[in-house]
């Protein structure tokens, strides 16, 4: 075996067994997963079951205001005080008293008194409706037909369609939100693995154990070692992670979209029949999805974005950014001899890592604008804002010349850390400065 293969073998011994790179591997998939399944769960709405005593005094919702599947309404001419009296023995859950002036707009018009708190969703359908049948009234006090009013309102609904260069159309979903999720990602992949190779390189230094190891290897080949030796852990947690997290999340889809992903077939299949017999299906026999619209739309966009192609990406630009990056980080560690040392030269590294992430907070917004295309052109951003926009559509030619670009940046990088690294690796007791740094580099 080459002695950059023995290097290899030796950085991935001493951490694939490590206790914390096993506990990560099988943690995070877990806290992916949980954060997914709670951003889900928090994004339904809680169906509490009420039982509502309604006291009309004003006469105007009297046999207007309905409930629905979980909630019910009685309607009784009872006083307040009275019903009051005997909220608890009745079993209500809640009693609504709407004032007799409630018309006239006055404040306080309505009280709600509940024995638990009936929540924000419950609060807003019944707030709705009354200022529904508020308002028809006073546009029939004008004599004006609500009707009219209503009929006249139209919801408009944008379909993407991208144009490429050879005139083909193609639909596309407006879901940004895993674009800036993997790009999120990526920042927090190539930081975790980057130091990990400053750590590596410093911790050898500072123990004296280089010494021993450049006599049988070059200083390049020793720094060449730990960073692809490094880029194997990342790429062997990477898969394992991912194989973890595609399970979990296809069992968290069984358990809380399934009767979702069931009424969405159902809704497509009466979207295809009405384009099929035009005005003479019956509308009465279908089945009304009025309050799923918008997490059909949401369902839609996810099944438009092309998870392969964001899989490779995303290995591809971890892998580049990784090796870019790591190899500024390895030669780091070779010019200090503690970690408070190199925090003038880690700060410099951080800021565009840190700029690649605000400019892929852009990419929800405006995917195409200069600022992101520039930014996911630049190695120092692009394996963070190119997968910000990958689920966009980025034209192949960008993804060729990005990745084109991070490849030969990260062998120029390379050959530039080398040159640092072979001087700072033995260097001991000596404050580093970037003008030292500079002379290392011009160093024969």
């Amino acid at each position: 075996m080459s002695k950059i293969g023995l290097i290899i073998a030796r950085e991935l011994k001493s951490k694939i067994y490590n206790k914390t790179f096993i506990v990560m591997t099988i943690l995070a998939p877990l806290l992916i997963t949980g954060f997914i399944g709670f951003i889900i769960k928090m994004s339904q709405s809680e169906k509490t079951e009420q039982n509502v005593l309604v006291i009309d005094e004003s006469k105007l919702f009297t046999d207007k205001l309905s409930g629905n599947d979980y909630i019910s309404l009685t309607f009784s001419n009872l006083k307040l005080n009275e019903a009051i009296g005997s909220f608890y023995e009745k079993g209500y859950s809640c009693l609504l008293w709407i004032s007799p002036t409630i018309i006239e707009g006055g404040a306080g018009a309505t009280k709600l008194f509940y024995k638990k708190s009936p929540g924000f969703g419950f609060q807003t359908f019944m707030k709705d409706q009354m200022e529904r049948i508020i308002y028809e009234n006073k546009l029939r006090a004008n004599n004006i037909d609500p009707n009219i009013i209503l009929n006249s309102k139209q919801n408009v609904r944008i379909i993407l369609e991208k144009v490429n260069d050879v005139g083909k159309t193609e639909e596309q979903g407006s879901f940004g939100f895993i674009g800036f999720i993997s790009g999120a990602l990526m920042f927090i992949f190539i930081m975790m693995y980057g130091m990990m190779v400053f750590r590596s390189v410093m911790e050898e230094k500072t123990n004296r154990i280089v010494e021993v190891i450049v006599s049988s290897v070059k200083p390049f080949e020793l720094m060449l070692g730990k960073i692809v030796g490094v880029a194997l852990l990342g790429i062997i947690q990477f898969v394992i992670m991912g194989v973890i997290t595609l399970a979990l999340t296809t069992l968290l889809s069984a358990l809380f979209l399934k009767d979702v992903s069931s009424q969405l077939q159902v809704f497509e299949q009466q979207q295809e029949l009405v384009k099929k017999q035009g005005t003479n299906v019956d509308l009465s026999k279908l089945e009304k999805f009025d309050d799923k619209l918008e997490v059909f739309e949401l369902l839609k966009s996810i099944r438009k974005i092309n998870f392969t192609e964001v899989f490779i990406c995303f290995f591809l630009y971890f892998l580049g950014g990784y090796l870019f990056y790591s190899a500024i980080m390895a030669a780091i560690g070779s010019a200090v001899d503690s970690e408070s040392d190199s925090q003038q030269f880690i700060t410099p590294v951080m800021i565009p890592l840190m700029i690649g992430y605000f400019i892929s907070t852009k990419t929800i917004l405006d995917p195409d604008s200069t600022t992101v295309f520039w930014g996911s052109m630049i190695p120092f951003t692009s394996p963070i804002v190119m997968m910000s926009r990958i689920t966009s559509g980025v034209p192949l030619w960008e993804l060729l010349i990005s990745l084109s670009l991070l490849f030969v940046s990260f062998i120029v990088m390379t050959w530039l850390a080398g040159r640092i690294y072979r001087t700072g690796i033995l260097m001991y007791g000596k404050k580093t400065s970037w003008k030292e740094i500079g002379k290392w580099l011009f160093y024969k």
